[in-house]
């Protein structure tokens, strides 16, 4: 695999500091049941890195004595780290807001059974990947049969109460990505599209969709330096950056935490290994956030934090401005 940070360390992106910290997102461990191209993690099966009992222990002491409100919970597949179900229990019993990132097919995995239930029984926010509602366009990313895994999984989950009005408190979230190196149109029009086309034809709802920009980073990245394809990519992002998603990137309120609880400004930052200052001799961890503050302090940047701030924004919440106007460029293949 081709690293990209050395392609992406030098920059003029505008710094930015943190404001107060509400989110923690958790990577649980790179070991995932799907290998997909976009991936900007480098997730597979193959994968063996996993969170370890006692570093979750510590989340859970940050999220309680920070009053953290949110835990975003990420991998690989989160849900195959053996204490995964434990870990989301004990946060909600804080009275912490929990979202499970999940690829849908997990649902279907061997020793998986349950885990739809739990996810409603805990009042899990689930955010699922779902690139497209076209069959062929998600096999193509995700590999073969995901797709129709992908529709059962999101049937399961609408049985149970997500995503339906009767149960507001069970919230579904789908995701978008692009399937190459090209910003996804507006939000709001395709989360129109998905919603219509999903209902007619599977009868499923959902609460909203993510339009997500692809990183130039671990597996996509790798995919656009092999095809010669970075430069121009990175070219689309900067020409339709827009300082106005600046005061709402995600790296302002979050902080990313990785499997050994190291400490990031996100997830993107984390697969390039931009660890935050230490403040002593070793890279700053999860238990540092017992005892320091990070408010103000400054956000490490690089070319690819061009992907959150062009066009409509991205992050991992979706769109941060989707009314923003787009030039021919944003939708260039």
């Amino acid at each position: 695999m081709h690293p990209t940070f050395p392609l992406l360390k030098d920059t003029d992106f505008p710094a930015i500091r943190r404001q107060a910290l509400d989110t923690l997102q958790v990577n649980l461990g790179y070991k995932c049941n799907q290998s997909c191209l976009h991936c900007h993690v480098g997730a597979g099966p193959n994968r063996s890195e996993m969170m370890d009992a006692a570093t979750m222990d510590v989340v859970l002491a940050v999220l309680a004595h920070r009053q953290i409100k949110t835990l975003d919970l990420t991998g690989g597949a989160p849900e195959l780290n053996t204490g995964f179900r434990s870990l989301v229990a004990r946060a909600r019993a804080l009275g912490v807001r929990v979202i499970d990132r999940c690829n849908l097919t997990i649902l279907s995995e061997p020793g998986q059974e349950g885990l739809a239930e739990f996810l409603a029984e805990h009042q899990v926010e689930v955010t699922a990947s779902l690139p497209c509602y076209s069959p062929a366009n998600v096999d193509r990313q995700r590999g073969d049969g995901v797709f129709e895994r992908s529709i059962a999984g999101l049937q399961q989950l609408n049985a149970l109460g997500y995503g339906q009005t009767s149960h507001p408190e069970l919230v579904l979230n789908l995701v978008y990505n692009p399937q190459g190196p090209s910003l996804p149109p507006p939000q709001e029009a395709l989360q129109a599209d998905y919603k219509r086309e999903l209902l007619v034809h599977f009868g499923i709802r959902f609460n909203h969709l993510f339009a997500l920009t692809n990183m130039p980073v671990q597996r996509f990245g790798s995919t656009l330096v092999s095809k010669g394809q970075l430069a121009t990519y990175m070219q689309l992002l900067r020409s339709a950056y827009r300082p106005d998603n600046l005061d709402t990137v995600m790296c302002r309120t979050l902080i990313s935490v990785d499997w050994q609880g190291q400490l990031y400004d996100c997830d993107f930052n984390q697969m390039l290994g931009m660890a935050l200052p230490a403040s002593g001799p070793r890279p700053a961890r999860i238990e540092d956030l017992l005892t320091r503050d990070v408010l103000d302090q400054p956000i490490a940047i690089a070319d690819h934090c061009y992907g959150c701030t062009a066009g409509q924004g991205s992050s991992c919440g979706g769109a941060l401005d989707d009314k923003a106007s787009t030039s021919p460029l944003v939708h260039a293949a």
